[in-house]
This record gives C-alpha cells, sequence and structure tokens, in this order.
C-alpha cells in the first residue's frame, strides 16, 4: 500500500524507518512554500533537503528540548558538563577525512549573536573591522572585533541576513562581546543585541568531499559560490541556514539551524557518508590549519595585523573602532611582529620561549600533535626580522621549528605595499 502526502519542505535521511517520520507535520500546502511529495512504502528512498523560500530567520525558541546529545551519547561518543561533544573515539579517523573525505563536527557551543534594527550595518560597520556596507542580504564575510588599540578580541564570521546580521564567534568571547556592542548603542540608535546560542545548533562541514555531499543534499547551488554565501531553508517547518565557509577555512560549510531540526540534519549528514570530529580533533585541526583562537593568539598583548588577518580588514572604509592605530601600523611600517606556523621536532608547552641565535625573538602560543607519533605542531608570534618562512628556530630549550605557513594564514592577502614577511 502507498501512501502519499505533502511535507513542508523538509529533510528526510536515507534509508530511515516511517515511524522516524511521524512528527513532521501532514498540511496542506501554503503560498509561497516548497514541497515534497513523499511516496512511503516498503522501499528505501532517496530523499534531500529541499530549498525553501522564507520569509525571515524565525529564531522562537523551540518548543520541546530536543535530544541531539542523548544521540552522539548513545552511539558512544564522549561529552562534557558543558555540552560540548569532545570525542567520537575517531579522533585519527576524523582528521584523514579532512584530508580525504569530509567531516562534520557540532559546534553549537559556540556563540551566536543576532543584531538587528534599522542602524544594525552603520552599527557594525563602525564597531569591527570588516567593511558591511558593501555587503548585500545573502552575502557574508569575517570580521574582528578588536579594543580602541586595535587589540584582538575575537574573529566572528558574519551572515548578513534581510533583517538582522548573525555573528559566530568563540564560546568564550560571547558574553563580553554583546556586553560591549550594547554598550556602544546610544539612545537614538536602533540596534538590538540578542544571544541566540541557546535558540540554535551549529554544525560544520570539513574536506574535499564537502561539496559532494552539498550535491547530495540537493545543496549544490551553494557549492562553488564565494565564501560567507549562505542561503535559508525549512526543515519541518524549521529554519535552516547553510553557508560557505566553515570558520577555519574558506572550502566547506556551516549549518545554523533550530535544535529541533539538529538531529535530522546530523544523520542526514552521516548518511552521505560523514565522518563525526569530536572538539578535542577540531582544537588539533584548527592549530594544523593556523587560525588563531582567544586566549592563545588573539589577546591583548597582540594587535589585528600581527595576529595576521588581512582578510578580515578593510583599509579603506570610514572610522572605526582601531582604525587609528590600524592605520598608522600600516603608514608607518609599525607591525613589529607576526603570527606564524611552526613544524615542531617535539611537543612544547605553549608560552614556551622561541629564540634564534640564543636571542628572544617571540613565544609559541598553540602546539598539537598530528595523527602520527612524530608530527607536533605550533602557533607562535615571531619578531618580523628575526627570520622568515623555512627557517629554523628554537622553541624552548632545544626544540627545533621550522616556520612555516599554515592553509588559514596563507590565505590571508595582505596589501601588496606592506611589508608582512
Amino acid at each position: 500500500m502507498t501512501t502519499t502526502v505533502l511535507i513542508p519542505t523538509c529533510l528526510i535521511p536515507r534509508n530511515v524507518s516511517w515511524p522516524l517520520l511521524q512528527p513532521l507535520s501532514i498540511l496542506s500546502k501554503p503560498q509561497n512554500a516548497a514541497f515534497l511529495s513523499y511516496s512511503h512504502h516498503h522501499n528505501h528512498h532517496k530523499n534531500k533537503l529541499i530549498p525553501c523560500s522564507i520569509s525571515e530567520f524565525d529564531l522562537s525558541p523551540p518548543p520541546i528540548d530536543h535530544d541531539f546529545l542523548d544521540t552522539v551519547k548513545s552511539s558512544g561518543a564522549e561529552v562534557s558538563g558543558d555540552g560540548i561533544i569532545e570525542t567520537f573515539h575517531n579522533d585519527d579517523e576524523a582528521l584523514n577525512a579532512v584530508h580525504n573525505g569530509v567531516a562534520v563536527v557540532d559546534l553549537s557551543h559556540f556563540g551566536r549573536i543576532r543584531v538587528s534594527g534599522e542602524d544594525r550595518v552603520p552599527f557594525l560597520h563602525n564597531q569591527s573591522t570588516a567593511n558591511f556596507e558593501c555587503l548585500q542580504a545573502g552575502q557574508g564575510c569575517d570580521t574582528v572585533f578588536v579594543t580602541p588599540t586595535a587589540r584582538t578580541i575575537d574573529i566572528a564570521h558574519a551572515w548578513v541576513m534581510k533583517n538582522a546580521i548573525t555573528l559566530v564567534v568563540s564560546p568564550e568571547t560571547c558574553g563580553p562581546i554583546i556586553e560591549m556592542l550594547n554598550k556602544y548603542i546610544f539612545f537614538a540608535d536602533k540596534v538590538e543585541i540578542q544571544d541566540i546560542s541557546k535558540q540554535t545548533s551549529l554544525f560544520v562541514l570539513v574536506g574535499p568531499k564537502s561539496n559532494q555531499v552539498m550535491e547530495n543534499l540537493n545543496l549544490g547551488d551553494l557549492v562553488g559560490k564565494p565564501y560567507g554565501t549562505h542561503q535559508h531553508f525549512n526543515v519541518d517547518k524549521q529554519p535552516v541556514t547553510i553557508g560557505v565557509g566553515n570558520i577555519l577555512s574558506e572550502d566547506g560549510f556551516s549549518l545554523l539551524m533550530s535544535p529541533a531540526a539538529a538531529p535530522s540534519v546530523w544523520e542526514a549528514i552521516l548518511t552521505e557518508g560523514a565522518i563525526p570530529m569530536g572538539f578535542n580533533a577540531w582544537n588539533k585541526l584548527r592549530v594544523i590549519r593556523g587560525r588563531p583562537a582567544p586566549g592563545m593568539e588573539l589577546t591583548k598583548e597582540f594587535n589585528v595585523l600581527e595576529a595576521y588577518l588581512w582578510n578580515s580588514i578593510s583599509l579603506n572604509k570610514g572610522c572605526y573602532k582601531g582604525q587609528e592605530t590600524i592605520s598608522r601600523l600600516i603608514t608607518y611600517q609599525g607591525i613589529k611582529q607576526r603570527l606564524w606556523g611552526l613544524h615542531l621536532s617535539a611537543a612544547a608547552e605553549p608560552g614556551s620561549i622561541i629564540t634564534v641565535d640564543g636571542k628572544k625573538v617571540g613565544k609559541l602560543t598553540s602546539y598539537t600533535s598530528g595523527m602520527k607519533q612524530s608530527e607536533h605542531y605550533g602557533l607562535g608570534y615571531i619578531k618580523k626580522q628575526a627570520a622568515s618562512e623555512g627557517d629554523t628556530v628554537i622553541v624552548g630549550d632545544n626544540i627545533s621549528g621550522t616556520l612555516v605557513q599554515f592553509p588559514f594564514l596563507s590565505q590571508q592577502r595582505p596589501p601588496s605595499s606592506t611589508t608582512t614577511s
């Protein structure tokens, strides 16, 4: 017997049994909505995410608590008391997938900030380093929040939506950034800041086969689009926004959704062959890719240009917080040090002094081991004139390190007139 129903633009994982589909609402087709005609019988079906035009990203809380973390716990994952999926006990497999396949990571503990109101664009334009006034709805960028003296607070990934701008920030900086932004809202400003971290879930795809996963889920329109490009979809009337880029790089994809939609989206991605990655492996990957992090590379000790975040900085927009310092550093070539990746000969402690010919030239800020016991990676700040790419330095007492351009750092494009090596 075959039963045909109309399901509002939804995701139905492959090989899923009918009872799991019962929570999906069976409704009449409203205007301006995309629908999938789903015929159910005992054979398996290949079903996909279907695009839908929605008026705006509704961020009201889900009606019930979702059970996504319970689901991954039952599959053997270790989850911290803070709700962070630390490991699936497959860290090496997941890191290998980053190079040869695709990995999916739950980053729902990261911060999400929604900036709305008529003045949201000029407000963020003035409060961070990117040029928001040149962006249209559906586009995105990285921007950096800095102190008035251009010391780094955090990198934020921004999605410019129709009626709001959504920022993804590090877990530890979400609260301080919201507090800081609220302080700069003046009486006449039409700006509202909301912490939507608890009302949303965030997954990212990493690896060369990310594009294939998108194609298989009927999301191929996003493949090949510029970094930050994003579109809205519906999963059982719950909003899902999918964008190009994955925090660590301009490749891969990010998926922002209602917690109620998270289990189905996660299962569908796994069904397409993605390997689940825990946050322990993600932290390794962060160092190997060369992305600076708050408390490590992004501190009040270093400014935004030393952190080598050129892609996030507009050099030709008007006044913004930290702009005078940044302009002065560039004009007078005042950048004294910069962030480098290091291939290390052994494990090293963050905070270790870096020397050349016995003279202190910098400091190690992050370390991680690789998949092999012989692989050791680090990030650190080095004085400009002390060493350049390919040179050897000494970390700590006797650990040698070779300066390299890790992927995130090599993607940064400083102005040609500025000496940055």
